[in-house]
């Protein structure tokens, strides 16, 4: 079926506004005027509308997202109590739950982020509830929880993580980083396939619906390779998708066999699945204080973060996954972590053959001006979060006081990164934040959020023009499909988005249709 869209506005990175778009069996066969004049099966008038390419999203988990939704939802709400609420109607409703596991709470509505298992005992205490806080760094526990798992005043924090303690040393209910985390889940209920495979389905229909035709899931644990292959089978993953399997220091060796094993697996689905990355974790989070830092914390004299590889490992570990031909991404937030990303990139680029290799350091939040100028030089991607570029309460709250004011605003430096020529591409961190990119879009360009108030480093504003090539064309070079999807081009994969009126023009925009090449249908 060839279908012509007309009249309104259209816009592709590096081709600008234009008008006129012809498809045809899901491929891109005419853009411009080239469009306009030919015949088609149908006639599409866009009026006021705007056609732009499909949104990806750089960075996400959404099998985690899709777990999470089938708990508690206590996102966004603003004091204990109304935690307590939401756990108390999931409990009710659900009485034969084992463990109750949900997210993400907003952890600056307490001082410091520290929550008491006490306060999710008034609610719950006779099965283990787990909420995850929106960081994803942090967990808020009951008793339940902590008694099963056999943590005390006794129990030492594991390295690369910690767990809160009252002023007699007991346990207080928060624990930070996925090694304390651990500790908890460990005991819980494992995840199945077939739970994953809902989960995976739940992710593709909430981004359908936002616009993201493609992403990527930089966080594979074992079983969620499995359950993506499951997914991929039977039609219930509906976007494209890159997909980075977790390497952990101490294991990343032993796991080398199995990941490339399930690499050949994904083969005859590479058209859909990109396989070929793998995901490290540097440090933690400035909002924890786990994020590794040149510098000590100001409420911690003496404490600089927490690095979760040491520099020897992570440099033999990232040189060794480089070399059999895969991605590296390395998420790192301190200035800290940053340098040993870094540093471990120009390792494996000294001592490996050439090769598009495309690295990735995500998030990129507090980086040193020495250590600016190498990402661009080490032709590094830096995948940011644009809804995070403005004052936020947890950066209000929870990082200003830990960091002080200065370090605080040298947060999110993307202008300087784009005047340097690096490489930017926009990611949600879904479930951190949300999965919508409209709600992100103009963060960057304001350095606002959507309660308006003072902008947060305006020098370090960009434009929507960028913020919209960072948000298709740039991620689709993340994922090794320029040539694919991300632009409006002649042999494109059919993937745009229909907005009801231009972003140049409002900031007001909403989504009118989502059209998918592999869907062949208006979503």
């Amino acid at each position: 079926m060839r279908q012509i869209f007309r009249g309104g506005q259209a816009w592709s990175p590096g081709r600008g506004l234009f008008q006129g778009l012809l498809i045809e069996d899901g491929r891109i066969i005419a853009v411009g005027d080239d469009a306009l004049y030919q015949s088609a099966d149908e006639v599409i008038d866009l009026g006021e509308s705007f056609l732009m390419p499909s949104f990806g999203d750089g960075h996400a988990h959404p099998i985690f997202a899709g777990r999470e939704a089938a708990g508690p939802k206590v996102n966004g709400l603003q004091n204990v109590n109304e935690i307590q609420e939401a756990v108390r109607i999931f409990a009710q409703a659900n009485p034969e739950t084992p463990w109750i596991i949900g997210g993400a709470y907003e952890a600056a509505i307490i001082s410091g982020g520290d929550f008491d298992a006490h306060w999710l005992d008034e609610i719950v205490s006779d099965r283990p509830v787990v909420l995850h806080a929106v960081d994803h760094h942090t967990i808020w526990v009951n008793s339940k929880a902590l008694e099963i798992a056999g943590i005390t005043s006794a129990t030492t924090d594991p390295a690369g993580g910690s767990i809160a303690r009252r002023a007699d040393g007991s346990p207080k209910g928060t624990l930070r980083e996925p090694e304390a985390f651990a500790l908890i889940l460990d005991y819980s209920p494992k995840n199945s396939i077939e739970s994953d495979v809902r989960a995976i389905k739940y992710a593709c229909q909430q981004y359908l619906k936002s616009g993201v035709t493609y992403a990527n899931d930089s966080w594979l644990e074992e079983g969620m390779a499995e359950a993506y292959l499951a997914a991929v089978k039977s039609g219930d993953l509906t976007i494209d998708m890159n997909i980075s399997f977790l390497a952990n220091p101490g294991e990343w060796k032993k796991n080398l066999s199995k990941i490339e094993s399930l690499v050949s697996e994904f083969e005859p689905y590479k058209e859909q699945v990109n396989a070929k990355s793998v995901k490290f974790l540097g440090d933690g989070a400035l909002s924890s204080g786990t994020a590794a830092l040149l510098q000590p914390y100001d409420d911690q004299p003496g404490f600089s973060g927490l690095k979760i590889w040491e520099d020897a490992e992570l440099f033999a570990a990232v040189k060794e996954f480089d070399a059999r031909g895969f991605q590296i991404h390395i998420h790192a937030i301190g200035d800290a972590a940053i340098r040993q990303a870094l540093d471990a990139f120009e390792y494996m680029q000294n001592h490996n053959s050439s090769w598009d290799r495309r690295p990735v350091l995500v998030h990129a939040q507090l980086i040193s001006p020495e250590d600016m100028p190498r990402i661009a030089a080490l032709g590094v991607i830096a995948n940011m979060q644009p809804l995070w570029m403005y004052l936020d309460p947890m950066n209000k709250e929870l990082i200003l006081p830990r960091i002080g004011e200065a370090r605080n605003n040298q947060q999110y430096q993307l202008r300087t990164l784009v005047d340097s020529g690096a490489r930017i591409a926009f990611g949600s961190d879904w479930p951190v934040t949300s999965e919508v990119p409209l709600e992100a879009l103009f963060v960057p360009v304001t350095r606002l959020g959507a309660s308006g108030g003072a902008p947060w480093n305006p020098e370090q504003a960009i434009t929507v023009e960028e913020s919209l090539t960072f948000y298709t064309a740039a991620v689709a070079y993340q994922n090794f499909r320029e040539n694919e999807i991300g632009k409006l081009e002649v042999g494109f994969k059919a993937d745009f988005v229909v907005l009801d009126k231009s972003p140049f023009k409002s900031s007001d925009v909403k989504i009118s249709s989502v059209y998918k090449s592999g869907l062949n249908q208006r979503v």
